[in-house]
């Protein structure tokens, strides 16, 4: 079995992406690594109810998520020339960096939802079913 050339890991900046990261590392054995968190759209969640400019709410969000996930690079070795923050749809865009970056590992966590929850869906299932390439889900167990 050939061993992995690039992996991209997907993170939440949750208390668990540390545990995520850990993981992916382990399994990707010394490979060039990214790290990558995907922002949903203010106008995804709350469409024209809003009659305002989100525009600097949104850039707010993303430099607090940089700085988050530059944090989290750093902690783990990670370069942050390898990081990305990018605003969309999470299971699409993780699609996106994947292919347009010949990933051939990606790496998310998975939180073991059921019932209601299963049926709504989630990142997890979405990247999964629409990944070229390996993916890991790794079952993170919620902080207490």
């Amino acid at each position: 079995m050939a061993s992995y050339q690039k992996a991209l890991i997907a993170v939440d900046l949750s208390q668990e992406s540390n545990e995520v990261i850990e993981r992916g590392l382990s399994v990707a054995n010394g490979c060039q690594v990214s790290l990558m968190h995907v922002i949903e759209p203010l106008t995804f969640a709350y469409g024209g109810d809003i009659p305002m400019d989100l525009s600097e709410v949104q850039e707010q969000l993303q430099n607090q998520a940089q700085d988050k996930l530059f944090k989290l690079a750093s902690d783990n070795g990670i370069s942050v020339d390898d990081c990305q923050v990018v605003v969309g749809q999470p299971a699409s865009e993780i699609h996106r960096i994947a292919d347009e970056s010949d990933i051939d590992l990606i790496v998310v966590g998975s939180h073991g939802r059921s019932g209601l929850a299963l049926l709504l869906g989630s990142t997890s299932n979405g990247v999964l079913h629409g990944a070229n390439c390996d993916v890991l889900a790794v079952r993170v167990h919620p902080s207490d």
